[in-house]
């Protein structure tokens, strides 16, 4: 007989530790068999959930359930216990005591603690025999038997929440019972190696309790049948996908991201089989370590169109700080299956989640064959990606995406911990990368040249021609001569009717076109070798493109096919493919390597023709272009591009093509990109750090091979001015700014800047020379809410200005962009130019920045650090705190004439210390909110260094409409260390019910620090100081202002 022990949770267990907490865990004895279970940390009522089977020797003896308390460095405090003879479990009902909350008691009656708290068990005699139970040799060790019923999260969680996962049990025999506790040297070893059992503590679930007792009844032989039966129709389902014809395509990754891809030591169908079978416990094990219920897998069945497999999967996730329990719903679709490749799309629907009807979360899981591995076997890579799928536009997009970017984060890192515990993760990198495993096993299609003559020339032309040749031969060996008549002579037979004239000029006609395509042939035969297999020479940024296949291209020879061949350009190289006959479905496996390069490629372009003859010009079949700085370079190493163009589109044409993109210098690659860099800006360019890259990329998402070279501080002029942050990178140039809450972001690249001029300053540009972007015609679409104006010819225009240090800042974009968007030829025109006609010009541009000149020089030799020896932190919500509260005696329409415009605005901010005060007038920015710009200098008394300021006001009613918000953003120039931040002012004024001539001010500040700097505690100390005396004196002055307007 075994009796079964199930240890569910306890509650109200008293404090034995001084943090007010304990570390429970429980031991269960019965005669010399002992066991125990995982150990909750800090925790007063904790939760177990764990099974163990004793067998039973005799009815005599005694079940000892004892909860006590972890220490690591001394005994272990005793809680409590009860005690339970086996006799009384043997005569209850059903050999059973039930599930009960059995009272915990003290050792003695001289304990401490008399209040023990209590423990819920389910103490009952095993009625099944199963045999996997039974221990070989009869061995007497409690056999710990974990449940599968338990209800859980999917991987789908976007917020954290505790883990309730049941450790493994530990098990305690007899001959090892002494050395239950570490010797002296073992506790000092476990100082320094603290590793212990981790759980989460959970309130009293009694209601979770009550189903999961349900769901562990022993009755389970119909549940065992029911699983074999949906096993066996699972593998027969996926079987005959497998075998269906055609072969369904691996999808693409969805555009959300990768947040998995590993390789394993498993083939793909195995995989599969762990992650999706029917029987497999792989989701509910993560749904315990998720903490989420009431888990119901369905079975696998054929969709209504009878071409894939389909499931339900049900759940209640469990609460987290921000949403309340819920329950989701997740759909599993097979999109693939052929036996190497499986692509399982699941689709999470949450109904109950705040705008949980506006949105499913899409996840993809791609498993796919892998490299061999050195013993033969095959493994398999498995590429988790997803996306939000928004069904209708919502405010909360952006909040949306965000949390379900950190969930998904946070949740498949659990994922891929638990499958590392199955299936054993293969570093691919000890195999051999993947650009070798890919590109060895293409071979180039090899014909002779009698077959592509045989192929190319086995047409009607050809052939009626060949047909009609032999029958005039044929009539010419037959007929006599015929005598002279007309115009004719010896020598020159003219044809003698219609018939025979006709009948001239289409044997003339066909050997035209015979003669064309011998041509033709003989001239796509010295292309055959094509630049497969030429080697890349130097290092650097080392570019590989496979060319595999196409398909569906355009046919517009008369035969129904064309003569396709595929041109990649890159960086102003060229490499191109041979000709393929007569293909619309043509097969290359042709290898091209590009030279190395010193900075990496922005975009390859590929296009492909038709050939018609060495004379004629090709015709495009159509084009695509890849851009390396909006795709993850990993998804580019097999993936199928469709081809732009009106015969690419009519007919849906596609390239299979195989990209790598691979730096062979390391880090040196950008050592040298800065050096050659500072020779044309002339000043020292510092190499940013990981941080400072990591957060510049996750800013415009961009790959991590892009590194960020300088960023300034600027203003964007559109119709308002827009103050934000310029980056330059080797292949972008960007801007962010986020101003009250609304963020601008774009970026374009270097290539795509057709001319920079520089304007000089003007009232609208604050006094600041203007740098003018002119992107090329048809390029930087996905920047065009920030360009200035559209011309005629569709170029965009971008006006920046108002740069701390105007000089660096443009010679460091024109340094950048001539190194990479001009040709060398380019580059000698236009110092040829600027040598020959262009010195006025330079004078011109060196008189309007003089003083901007002469201003920075003093800037930079006063400031504690130059501006490059900041570190770019990244733009995050300002936090705001208020530095001045007062009830002020003036009215509220009479406060806001501060920010009116007028002269009573420009008197008293002149008195506060700003000198050439100027403003814009208020324009409307959308209904009941107005913005505005400032500009002013600093008096000596309030900066020693007489910076400049320029700011942009936003002001707006409260919601009740009894007062104002008035929101600013500075910038200073010509400050120690302004380019480190931006300062942040809130005026938020009110009437004030109780009095007729009063309203209520707060002033709330922030900064906002664009770079690290370790000055930042002073330099804040001082602001704040400085704004508070600056209020003082403004308040004081519009009360002045008030008295005397009585």
């Amino acid at each position: 007989m075994r009796l079964l022990v199930r240890v569910i949770e306890a509650r109200n267990i008293p404090a034995m530790d001084p943090n007010g907490f304990s570390d429970p865990y429980v031991k269960i004895s019965l005669g010399k068999h002992k066991a125990r279970t995982k150990v909750v940390k800090k925790c007063l009522n904790p939760s177990w959930c764990e099974e163990f089977l004793f067998r039973v020797d005799d009815l005599k003896e005694e079940l000892v359930v004892s909860v006590l308390d972890e220490d690591k460095y001394f005994n272990d405090d005793f809680v409590g216990q009860i005690k339970v003879p086996v006799s009384h479990v043997f005569e209850a009902v059903d050999k059973s005591l039930g599930t009960a909350w059995y009272v915990l008691k003290p050792k003695n009656k001289k304990a401490k603690n008399k209040e023990c708290g209590e423990i819920l068990l389910t103490i009952c005699f095993s009625q099944n025999n199963n045999p996997y139970e039974m221990q070989p040799g009869g061995d007497n060790i409690p056999f710990l038997r974990k449940h599968t019923d338990v209800g859980g999260e999917s991987p789908l969680r976007f917020a954290g929440s505790p883990s309730r996962n049941p450790s493994p049990m530990r098990l305690e025999d007899p001959a090892i019972s002494r050395e239950e506790k570490p010797s002296f040297a073992g506790r000092i070893a476990q100082i320094f190696n603290k590793t212990g059992d981790k759980a989460s503590c959970g309130s009293s679930r009694s209601n979770d309790m009550h189903e999961l007792v349900e769901n562990m009844n022993p009755v389970v032989q119909e549940s065992k049948s029911e699983d074999l039966f949906s096993l066996e129709n699972f593998d027969e389902l996926l079987k005959s996908m497998e075998t269906r014809e055609p072969v369904l395509e691996m999808p693409n990754n969805l555009p959300g991201g990768v947040v998995l891809d590993q390789h394993y030591g498993i083939p793909p169908r195995e995989m599969n089989s762990i992650i999706f079978s029917s029987d497999s416990d792989f989701f509910k094990s993560l749904a315990d370590i998720q903490n989420s219920t009431d888990m119901q897998l369905g079975p696998w069945k054929l969709d209504s169109s009878g071409e894939s497999l389909r499931r339900v999967v049900t759940y209640t996730k469990a609460a987290s700080k921000l949403i309340k329990a819920l329950r989701a719903t997740e759909d599993h679709t097979y999109l693939c299956a052929d036996g190497k490749n499986y692509a399982v799309l699941s689709v999470v629907s949450t109904p109950d989640a705040p705008y949980g009807g506006t949105f499913r979360t899409e996840v993809l899981y791609s498993i796919s064959a892998g490299p061999d591995l050195p013993s033969g076997d095959q493994s398999t890579r498995l590429v988790v990606s997803w996306r939000m799928n928004f069904l209708q536009s919502t405010m909360m997009k952006s909040m949306i995406e965000n949390g379900a970017r950190q969930g998904i984060k946070e949740s498949f890192e659990q994922f891929a911990n638990l499958l590392s515990q199955k299936v054993k993760p293969v570093d691919v990198n000890s195999l051999g990368s993947e650009k070798e495993q890919a590109l060895a096993s293409l071979q180039a299609e090899q014909q002779t040249d009698w077959k592509l003559a045989i192929q190319y020339f086995a047409n009607f032309t050809v052939v009626s021609s060949l047909v009609i040749g032999l029958y005039v031969l044929a009539h010419i060996w037959l007929a006599f001569p015929s005598t002279i008549q007309g115009l004719e002579f010896v020598g020159l037979d003219l044809p003698d009717s219609i018939g025979e004239l006709i009948v001239s000029g289409i044997l003339v006609l066909q050997g035209q076109r015979v003669l064309e395509l011998i041509s033709r042939f003989m001239q796509a035969r010295l292309q055959k070798g094509s630049d497969h297999g030429i080697k890349a020479q130097g290092d650097g940024w080392l570019l590989t493109v496979a060319l595999i296949e196409g398909s569906n291209l355009a046919a517009v020879d008369s035969s129904g096919f064309s003569d396709p061949y595929v041109v990649f350009t890159c960086n102003g190289k060229t490499r191109t493919s041979s000709i393929k006959f007569q293909k619309s479905d043509p097969k290359w496996n042709e290898i091209f390597e590009f030279d190395a390069m010193d900075e990496p490629p922005s975009t390859l372009d590929v296009e492909v023709f038709d050939f018609d003859g060495p004379f004629d010009e090709a015709m495009s079949l159509g084009h695509c272009e890849v851009n390396f700085l909006r795709s993850n370079i990993s998804d580019l190493s097999d993936v199928w591009i469709p081809l732009q163009g009106k015969l690419a589109q009519a007919c849906q044409s596609k390239l299979h093509l195989r990209i790598f993109l691979d730096n062979t210098k390391g880090s040196n690659v950008i050592k040298d990109y800065l050096s050659k860099m500072e020779k044309e800006v002339g000043k020292k360019i510092r190499v940013r750090s990981p941080q400072t890259n990591s957060a510049f990329q996750k800013l415009f998402n961009l790959p991590p091979e892009e590194f960020l070279i300088n960023d300034f501080s600027c203003h964007l002029k559109r119709k308002m001015p827009l103050q934000g942050r310029l980056f330059l990178s080797a292949r972008i140039i960007g801007f962010h700014a986020d101003l009250f809450g609304h963020k601008t972001k774009f970026f374009f690249l270097w290539e795509d800047i057709e001319d920079i001029q520089v304007i000089p300053p003007t009232f609208s540009s604050m006094g600041s020379p203007i740098i003018v972007i002119t992107l090329r015609p048809g390029r930087g679409s996905d920047a065009r809410h920030g360009a200035k104006t559209l011309d005629g010819e569709g170029r965009l225009k971008f006006h920046f200005h108002s740069f701390v240090s105007f000089n660096v800042a443009n010679r460091t974009i024109n340094a950048l962009w001539k190194g990479r968007a001009l040709s060398p030829e380019q580059k000698v025109q236009m110092v040829e130019e600027e040598s020959e006609g262009k010195s006025l010009q330079i004078v011109e541009e060196d008189a309007v920045a003089k003083n901007f000149q002469v201003m920075e020089e003093e800037s930079e030799g006063l400031s504690l650090q130059t501006e490059e020896s900041g570190s770019f932190l990244g733009v995050e919500d300002v936090g705001m705190t208020v530095v001045y509260s007062s009830v002020l005696s003036v009215t509220t329409k009479f406060f806001m004439e501060l920010f009116g415009g007028g002269e009573f605005d420009r008197r008293v901010m002149e008195r506060a210390g700003c000198l050439n005060y100027s403003q814009s007038p208020w324009e409307s920015e959308k209904p009941d909110v107005y913005q505005r710009n400032l500009y002013y200098k600093f008096d000596k008394r309030i900066s020693r260094y007489q910076g400049e300021v320029t700011s942009t006001q936003q002001k707006s009613p409260l919601p009740e409409r009894n007062g104002w918000v008035v929101e600013e953003v500075m910038t200073l120039h010509g400050v120690p260390l302004g380019d480190f931040f931006t300062l942040h002012l809130r005026y938020q004024v009110e009437d004030l019910p109780t009095r007729s001539a009063g309203c209520n001010v707060q002033v709330y500040f922030g900064i906002a620090w664009l770079k690290w700097s370790r000055h930042q505690k002073r330099i804040t100390k001082n602001i704040i100081s400085n704004i508070h005396e600056r209020l003082l004196v403004m308040f004081s002055e519009l009360e002045k202002e008030f008295v005397s307007s009585k």
